[in-house]
């Protein structure tokens, strides 16, 4: 059974940048529904094999994908935001960024601009690929779509319009430029040097 897991701050921790509402909304409601859709999931599978009926196979394997993926993505989410603290890319994933992207600004305005696009039920994240030794930036439709196979993802940005409606509105912009304030570059620090 998979738990909800408890963020590592208070619900008001990351304003003016990531409100109260929308992250009391976006981690009790949302992220719950994915985390319970996805033991839901597994229930069923697992009574599927107990009374060896695979009728419905194709679609509670969707499902898993879908609400498994959705639980994954929204806890790095959550975890990669903190509050307004000075934190950057440790020496090593700087030089990497600097290696695959030319240079910090470089990187930070293509995962900007990359952001600005993704599809309304997407997700925008700065990943590891280690069949290409680099950074790559994806683009990751719904939750599971679009992705590279073996990609280990270090910073994700929720793009689906739940993350940021409630207070940004239509300026997706806006949104993508606060976020840059409350990046926890500490915790992206930690899931690259994991990586290796």
């Amino acid at each position: 059974m998979i738990v909800k897991k408890e963020l590592p701050y208070p619900l008001d921790a990351l304003e003016p940048y990531y409100n109260k509402e929308t992250l009391d909304i976006h981690y009790n409601i949302l992220y719950k529904g994915y985390v319970d859709n996805t033991n839901k999931t597994e229930e069923k599978l697992q009574k599927a094999r107990q009374m060896n009926n695979f009728e419905n196979i194709k679609c509670l394997e969707k499902d898993l994908s879908f609400f498994g993926s959705g639980v994954i993505l929204h806890e790095l989410f959550f975890y990669n935001m903190g509050p307004a603290v000075p934190t950057s890319p440790d020496m090593k994933l700087m030089e990497q960024i600097n290696k695959d992207f030319g240079s910090y600004d470089k990187f930070k305005q293509q995962f900007t601009e990359s952001s600005k696009v993704v599809d309304a039920s997407g997700w925008n994240l700065l990943v590891w690929v280690p069949n290409f030794n680099k950074l790559e930036i994806l683009q990751c439709e719904k939750h599971q779509n679009l992705t590279l196979w073996g990609c280990q993802p270090l910073l994700v940005l929720d793009m689906w319009e739940h993350s940021y409606f409630l207070q940004y509105k239509t300026k997706r912009p806006d949104y993508i430029n606060a976020f840059w304030n409350i990046v926890n570059w500490n915790e992206v620090n930690k899931r690259f040097k994991l990586t290796f």
